[in-house]
């Protein structure tokens, strides 16, 4: 079984959007996807309710999801670690133990846009468009790894 991490701040906005739609393009029985955050913000939480309704409006559903921190064993689960911007990847790549580790760890949208490191903006202090601009970019960036791993 492949395992893919998906990591934002908080767990609540962008991670959970990239976990819900790389799932929905993914055989369940192949792969396996989860979604953290470098920050304890919002453990247990749901992701955030404006991510939850553009994810609905595109027929994916994320309500089972709840938030929780990024743990240095997640390097040991997991077979990939997609991470949403510069920060995040700066943290989890200070976590690794080492080159394994770190070459887990890639930008998101590099898969969308090789080689230009483009941040998957936070939408949280913003309204509804800026969460519907963050599903296209995921949409996107999920299709071409969902192509790859299948």
């Amino acid at each position: 079984m492949t395992k893919i991490l998906m990591v934002c701040l908080g767990n609540i906005c962008r991670s959970p959007l990239a976990h819900g739609i790389l799932e929905s393009k993914l055989p369940k029985d192949r792969f396996e996807v989860d979604s953290a955050g470098t920050s304890n913000y919002h453990i247990g939480e749901l992701p955030d309710k404006r991510s939850i309704e553009v994810a609905t409006k595109n027929g994916i559903n994320i309500t089972g999801q709840r938030g929780r921190q990024f743990q240095i064993e997640d390097f040991d689960s997991f077979d990939f670690i997609y991470v949403m911007d510069q920060s995040n990847f700066k943290d989890i790549v200070k976590l690794a133990r080492n080159d394994e580790d770190s070459a887990k760890v890639k930008l998101i949208l590099n898969e969308s846009h090789p080689n230009k490191n483009l941040e998957v903006p936070d939408p949280y202090h913003g309204g509804y468009s800026g969460f519907d601009s963050v599903y296209k970019m995921l949409d996107e960036a999920c299709t071409i790894i969902a192509k790859k791993l299948n």
